[in-house]
């Protein structure tokens, strides 16, 4: 069986937004593009609701690249108990108030019970600092948390 992978929505912007004069942005980017040609058929890829709703927000052409990738996955429901992980997860302050939509992101994928979830959002979802804070809530609630990483650190041999 393959490791399931959520992917964030972040993952699907970088993979079709226009190439960045930025430079860091411009390498996530090329990251980004190489671990989906090379990398994703090792995995089982999922994304939820939340990714597909980000993804439709914005410029309507680019909304549209965004979808057309997200038809291609499996999409895993917003349980209630992701829910009141995510409220739990906020509450605790492993993720600021003002991050809900993060903090559900990282309760979907630690309820469904995904290998990792996959990001560039190193604000809070992907952040050292806040990582052993939403361990500890996943753990006192139950769950294994999800290991959150980059497309950079799954890039294979």
């Amino acid at each position: 069986m393959k490791p399931a992978v959520y992917l964030e929505a972040s993952i699907i912007s970088y993979l079709t937004a226009y190439q960045s004069r930025d430079v860091i942005v411009l390498a996530r980017q090329k990251i980004t593009e190489d671990w989906w040609e090379h990398n994703r058929q090792k995995y089982e890829l999922f994304v939820s609701d939340l990714v597909e709703q980000e993804a439709s927000a914005g410029n309507v052409l680019m909304s549209k690249r965004r979808l057309k990738i997200i038809k291609t996955l499996k999409n895993l429901a917003t349980s209630e108990k992701a829910v009141e992980l995510a409220e739990i997860l906020v509450k605790r302050k492993a993720v600021p108030e003002n991050s809900v939509a993060d903090a559900l992101h990282i309760a979907i994928a630690t309820v469904e019970q995904m290998n990792f979830l996959l990001t560039w959002n190193f604000k809070h979802i992907a952040n050292a600092q806040m990582q052993s804070k939403i361990e500890k809530v996943c753990r006192d609630e139950g769950f294994e948390p999800v290991t959150i990483c980059t497309p950079e650190e799954l890039l294979g041999e």
